[in-house]
């Protein structure tokens, strides 16, 4: 598929590499993203990365969507596509009661048991794609194909932050209490606000994230550190 450029206002690009997500667009994602990091063109304020496109953001009084196309065009021309070379990140998942409230139904869906789903998702080789919906929300890639479950039809509110969902082939660890339509699988006693205004959540896109079962004792041990700071 050809990049695809959309208007976004007066102040922003979006450049399009797929309609679908892949590893393949993502990749182009983060290429782009390094090259105009190393190469900004005049007048550039940030740049977004997503899913399969990436926003650019510009400031209109010194530049146009043309000469930012412009722009890009040129840098997809010796684009390098180069696998990523995130951090590893480990992350503890209790998947016990009442911490996974969807897993039954999880197993049930998929025809496996219980124990069947978590291994399937211990399994996962999980990336971080992008950050949104929330602040904090990483949306990983990697959901074992055994265990992808659409979405709910409703979401349930007041789901608690810590919370190890997946929906298709995504998962995430919820920041905050809100309302999600994913299935929550386990929650985890992990921070993903690191306090530090310069870097303020653990991974950052392109990192590689490892899940680690732990037992509810382990879990609350975690917690209850994390809470004396």
């Amino acid at each position: 598929m050809e990049p695809e450029f959309k208007p976004v206002a007066d102040h922003a690009l979006m450049v399009g590499f797929a309609d679908k997500i892949s590893d393949a667009a993502h990749a182009k994602v983060i290429a782009l993203d390094k090259a105009l990091a190393t190469e900004m063109p005049a007048g550039m304020i940030e740049t977004v990365p997503a899913l399969v496109n990436l926003l650019v953001s510009f400031d209109p009084v010194i530049t146009d969507h043309g000469a930012i196309k412009a722009h890009v065009l040129r840098l997809l021309q010796g684009l390098k596509i180069e696998r990523s070379h995130g951090v590893r990140r480990k992350i503890q998942v209790c998947y016990e009661t009442p911490f996974s409230t969807d897993l039954n139904a999880v197993a049930t869906a998929t025809g496996l048991s219980t124990d069947a789903v978590i291994n399937a998702h211990l399994a996962g080789d999980f990336h971080v794609l992008m950050y949104g919906f929330s602040p904090g929300y990483a949306y990983l890639s990697g959901v074992d194909t055994q265990i992808q479950v659409p979405r709910k039809k409703a979401a349930v509110r007041d789901v608690p932050a810590g919370s190890v969902v997946i929906a298709g082939p995504q998962c995430l660890i919820t920041t905050l209490t809100m309302p999600t339509g994913w299935s929550i699988i386990g929650r985890s006693p992990n921070q993903i606000f690191t306090g530090d205004p310069n870097h303020p959540f653990l991974f950052d896109v392109g990192d590689r994230v490892t899940f680690e079962r732990i037992d509810l004792m382990a879990f609350e041990s975690l917690d209850q550190g994390v809470k004396n700071g």
